[in-house]
This record gives C-alpha cells, structure tokens and sequence, in this order.
C-alpha cells in the first residue's frame, strides 16, 4: 500500500471519528555523541499532561505518517543516520483510542484502523537508516507496538506500566504485536506477555521486566533516561555496541507455547470469549516468520472482533469501571459530606479487623475496635499490626509509617470511652437484625451527635436497623466484599431517613477508601448478594430435582466466570449462603428457595461441597451420602437457560423496584463485587446478546450501541 493510499485511509478513517484527541508527531534533530552523526528525534505529545495520555486514533496516525515522510527523504537524501522514538514525560503512548473504536458500524471501517495502523507503523522498519524506540513512559497496546517495528528499542527503570492488554478488552494486539513480539522474544514469553497477563485482570510489566524478557535491548534510570538513550544509540551506530538477541526455538518450543497459552485461555474464559483464541492463532501462524502474512492476519481479527459483542462488552465494561464508578449515580452534593477525623469498628472479628486496617491505610486517623472481651478486642488490633509489619516487610511503607499507623490504632472495651469523640462508626457483628439494634442503641447513646453510624450488613435491612434509635437518618449502609482489601466494591445503602449530609459522607469517604462505591436502594440484599443469590439458588434447585452436580456446575462454564458456583460458595461459607437465601426467602418466597440439601450440608458442619484431595475439585462423599435429589435431570443447555433466565427476571425486577439507577450499576456491581468477566459487561450486555433479556421481559435492558455495534 502506497504512502498516498495509506493518508486517504487514515483521512476517511477520521472523518468517523471527529472527537479524536489528536497526538502531534514533532521532529527535530540532534547531533549524536561522539560524532556519530545527525539524528532525527521523533516526539509523539498529544498536547496535555500525563494525566490524559497519549493515544491513536486515525488523525494521530496520519500525523505520524507524515513525520515518516520527513525523515524517509532525509535518510534516503543520507542527511541522517537514524531515527528515534519517544514520547511526552511519563507517556510514551497507550494504543489505539477506544472511543474511536465505539463508532465504529461496518466491518470495512473497522478494517481500515487495523491496515492503517499497520501501513504506518511498517514504515518505520524499512527506513533506510536503523530506528529506535525510547520507552520513556508507560506504554500500552499500539505505544508497544509501535516501538516493536524499530530495529532498536530502550526502556526506562522508572516506567510503571508496559502491557498488549487487547485480549483482556477482547481484541487482539492488531499493529504488529502478535507477529512481531514471538518473533523478537520467543512463542513462550511472547504468550506469558499477550494472554496471561492481559487474563490475569490485566497485569502490567514495570521497566526491569520489559528488559529482562528482552523486549528492549538496554535499560536506563529515569532520570536521564533519553540522553543515556542517545549515548546508547552512538555506541550502536559506530558499532561500538553489538546488540544480541538470543536465537529463537522455532520447533516444538513454539508449539508447546501456543497448547500452554490455549490451556490458560480455557482456564480464564472456557472458551466463552473468542480474542485470546484469535491471538493464538496468529501466534501460531507467526512460527515461520512471514511477518506480513501475520499483519494480514491481525486485520482480519481485529476487523471481526470491534465488530462482535465481546469486544463491544468489554469497552463498556472498561468505561464503567474507569468513568461512571468515579461519578456515581444518584450520590448528593459531595459539598455536603462531613470530616472524619476518627474511625470507629464495633467488632473485632475478621471481618471488623480487615476494615480497620483499610480505615487506617487510606484515611490515616485513629481507629479504635471494640468487642465483648479483652482477648477479641487484642486478637483484632494483633491482626492489624501483624498486616503493617508484612506491609513493612515487603517494602510497601517504611518504618516510621508502620510505627505512626500503629500508634493509630487502639482497641477498647467501654464504647462510651472509644466512639465519644468518633466522626465514623461502623458495626461488622453478627449478621442479626436484633443483634445489629442492639449495637446500634449502646452506639447512639455514647457517640457525637453528628457522627455517621454506618452498617456492613449484606442482606439485613438498614430501615430496620435504624428504626429504634432517635436519629435514625445518620444510619447508611455500608457494604464491603470479601476479601475487602480486593475486591474495589463498596455498597452504599440509602435507608427510609438516611439524610443527605449523611449519604455525602458515605460517599467522600468511600472515594479516601479507593472503593468503588454504588448507590442502592434499601432493598433486601441489595445489589450483588441478591443477584449471585437467585443465581445460585437455581443451580442448587436443579440439583434438588435431581440434575447432577458436575453437569449443573458445567452448565455455567459458557459465560467464563472466575470460579464456578459451589467454588464460590465455598468461598462465601455455605453457611453465609443458607442465611442470605433464607433472608430473601422471607422477602419473595415465590422467586427465592432454601435448599434442603444446603440446610443438610451447613448442618453436617461441611465447609463446602468439594474435596481437592487429588488437587482438583471433586464432589466430597459425605456431601454425596447427605443430597436427597428428585428424578428430573436436566442437559447443560437447560440448566443454563434457566439459570440466565433467572438472573434476567431478577435483574428486571430490581430496575422496576428502583434498586439502583440503572442497569449500567448492576452490572459495575459485578464486575468489582464478585469479579464478574469483562467480556460479559458484567451480565445485562450479555443477557441481551444471547436473546435471554427479550425472551425474559420482551425487550433489551440496554439501547443499541451500549455494549454492541451502533444500529
């Protein structure tokens, strides 16, 4: 493809696109050290700082293709003996713009991002004099790609983030990155960098390991890093410096890469998102080192997936957790929120000290725990020590933080003597409604006035919790997710008379906790607990009538969630489960089971259904002797249909009810309360694309073009 038909692309490309941020390409030139001769400096700036990085859409592309018809002449003309690459401080450049991607109607449009991008980035490798690469800043997606097509790159120490997160998002890394990074590094470590890190809730590579894997050929500290970068960049012109590259295995080593990459892909997404398969596949097909027949490859696939569901999913669930989880809806004026100056925990179980500890790591003021007995109330301030001296240990704070945060946190047995002068207060005691009134009385009577009491309940109602006390409208809801330092959902509950002041303090210090807090109304189990409920209970009441265990967990392995349902169970305790489920029982009988054979197993005193003797899940037999199961067996197409079309009637309900605003909460709530996949949106894309929203309420829960190709 010529030059003139790579600009007409790129110019009908923006057309689509008229919001692009542009990213300008600079050049200018330097005199290398030592006489090495004059260089020509490539610098791709978008024109902001680093808190708005730099991306290409079709205009930055065509800005850099112009840069490239610069210094093409000037090298053929022998006026420069190189040319480099860098970015703006801190930013070398994160990909492809995603916004661009989301207009996108046609499969011929999406093609042409793909071939652009792949024209112009292939200018740079045939140049006539050596390129060079500079990642000075982080670098993501079509920024690594970009420097993969220079004959040279370098990294710096100090770079925090460097990934090809495509597959995460469902795309592949279509600018070459397939093709190329096999190629450079070897299939094995090409796979680790491509598939599972991008699976593995896309992981990041810093500065050291992007020169390790050989990705760059030299390292330099932050500091001065593009003069080192040019000293370098002499040596390697003059031949002062060779640079090798280790010989790449193109036999069984390749192959195995690919089978092992397959076997991660099933283990994250059971075959229910087709990008890290499509990634593979080029992989695979780049053995031979045809390069071009590799990029022909990655256009095909990335025109195919930006025009597929997952993809469409996978940018929405992106914006959810990146843009509406930083604005939540329906939260009051943050003018309205009250200081909080002191925390305090009732409690000082697990539960009670993991919150602690996260009230006293982001909000750095006194937190104080109390329980019924000296020995509960020193096991919990001792769990929070002992997690600041692993904090410590590791290097995360020095020892005058560990010993300030120490010093900060304190247990007592008289609230009276502990909350008198507390700002916050939350209770994490056992999960009963007399109990949590009980606390909340001997609260009200010793705290301040203004002070928030605040509930980490996850099914009680927080009306009722706060119906005896004499200002029940300082009482909010304040779910957290287990384990609570991971998981980033914070549920917070609007009771009858929680007021506004109240609600706004809730929500600031939510956003000090880095929680992604969502509004939801006071309605039985609130948002996710009700949804994983009604979820399981219909896999657990197939199993009642008779279907078998391995089918129905089988049933649900489509959607690729991260573990499968009586995993999960396992890990919210079978007996948390019983009692949720016998809260909603009590609340809609008609949709909500208790499940005889739950009840059997939380009675047996049995922590889950499975045994891991032979080190994979299989069904205990003593949890096998104690199931009373009917004769109706269902195949795994049925059980998922029923189960999809529960969660459906659910999800629909809770948005008539008023539970939260939209359907976008429900499906942020999934996605950072129980680790639902992007590639489903959470659920409601999902349910919608596979036709279960219309066949369950006779109509989608999103508009076209949220979550799928625009009509």
């Amino acid at each position: 493809m010529s030059t003139s038909t790579t600009a007409e692309l790129l110019k009908g490309a923006a057309e689509l696109f008229p919001d692009e941020v542009v990213t300008s390409a600079h050049v200018r030139h330097l005199d290398l050290p030592y006489g090495a001769g004059k260089f020509a400096l490539i610098t791709l700036d978008n024109g902001f700082d680093h808190t708005k990085p730099t991306t290409f859409g079709p205009g930055s592309l065509a800005n850099l293709n112009a840069a490239i018809d610069q210094v093409e002449k000037e090298a053929a003309d022998g006026d420069i003996v190189g040319v480099g690459v860098t970015g703006k401080p801190f930013i070398f450049a994160v990909g492809a713009d995603l916004k661009g991607v989301e207009l996108l109607k046609r499969h011929e449009d999406a093609l042409a991002i793909g071939k652009g991008g792949h024209e112009v980035f292939k200018r740079l490798a045939k140049l006539a004099v050596p390129t060079f690469a500079y990642y000075n800043g982080a670098a993501m997606g079509g920024g690594v790609e970009v420097g993969l097509h220079c004959s040279y790159r370098t990294v710096s120490k100090a770079l925090p983030a460097f990934s090809l997160p495509e597959v995460f998002l469902g795309l592949v890394p279509g600018w070459g990155g397939c093709a190329l990074l096999p190629n450079l590094i070897g299939a094995d470590k090409a796979v680790s960098v491509i598939i599972e890190n991008s699976l593995n809730q896309n992981k990041q590579l810093k500065g050291q390991q992007v020169f390790d894997l050989g990705i760059a050929d030299a390292i330099f500290e932050g500091a001065d890093f593009l003069e080192q970068s040019l000293i370098w960049t002499a040596n390697v012109l003059k031949g002062d410096v060779a640079v090798e590259r280790p010989e790449i295995d193109r036999g069984e080593a390749w192959d195995q890469a690919v089978a092992k990459g397959k076997f991660i892909a099933d283990g994250k997404v059971h075959g229910a998102a087709p990008a890290a398969y499509r990634a593979l596949d080029i992989i695979a097909a780049a053995k031979d080192g045809d390069l071009q027949a590799g990029f022909d490859a990655e256009d095909q696939a990335l025109a195919d997936l930006i025009m597929g569901g997952e993809l469409r999913a996978g940018i929405y669930s992106f914006n959810l957790v990146q843009k509406r989880a930083k604005r939540p809806a329906g939260a009051p004026d943050k003018n309205l929120a009250r200081p909080v100056s002191k925390v305090g925990v009732v409690g000082a179980g697990l539960m009670a000290s993991q919150l602690a500890l996260l009230f006293l790591r982001r909000l750095e003021v006194p937190v104080v725990l109390t329980d019924i007995d000296q020995e509960r109330v020193d096991k919990g301030v001792g769990y929070v020590h002992a997690e600041i001296d692993k904090l410590l240990g590791k290097g995360r704070i020095n020892q005058d933080k560990a010993n300030r945060l120490k010093a900060l946190v304190s247990g007592v047995l008289d609230k009276a003597e502990g909350f008198s002068d507390a700002d916050f207060i939350i209770e994490a005691v056992f999960e009963e409604i007399g109990v949590k009134q009980t606390v909340f009385a001997e609260v009200e009577a010793v705290a301040p006035a203004h002070a928030i009491l605040a509930t980490n309940t996850s099914s009680l109602s927080v009306s009722e919790m706060a119906s005896k006390l004499k200002h029940p409208e300082r009482v909010v809801g304040f779910h957290f997710f287990n384990p609570v330092a991971i998981l980033p959902l914070l549920e917070i509950v609007r009771g009858e008379k929680t007021d506004d002041a109240s609600l706004a303090t809730a929500f600031a210090v939510a956003k000090k906790l880095k929680k992604t807090a969502v509004l939801t109304k006071d309605a039985p189990a609130f948002v996710v607990n009700r949804i994983l409920t009604r979820f399981m209970g219909e896999i657990q009441n197939v199993i009642d009538e008779g279907t078998p265990v391995e089918t129905a967990e089988k049933a649900i392995e489509p959607l690729g969630l991260p573990m499968s349902p009586l995993v999960l169970l396992e890990l919210v305790g079978p007996a948390i489960g019983l009692h949720v489920s016998e809260t909603l029982n009590r609340a809609f009988p008609d949709r909500f089971t208790v499940s005889p054979n739950l009840k059997a197993v939380v009675e047996a005193g049995k922590r889950g259904f499975y045994v891991y003797d032979s080190g994979k899940p299989e069904l205990d037999p003593e949890v096998a002797a104690l199931l009373k199961q009917g004769d109706s067996v269902l195949t795994e197409e049925q059980v998922r249909d029923r189960v999809l079309d529960a969660v459906a009637q659910e999800i629909g309900l809770m948005l008539d009810e008023g539970v939260v605003a939209e359907a976008q909460d429900i499906d942020l709530c999934l996605i950072t309360g129980a680790g639902w996949p992007f590639h489903l949106g959470g659920i409601t894309p999902y349910l919608d694309r596979a036709g279960v929203s219309e066949r369950v309420r006779g109509k989608k829960f999103l508009a076209p073009g949220i979550a799928s190709v625009p009509a």
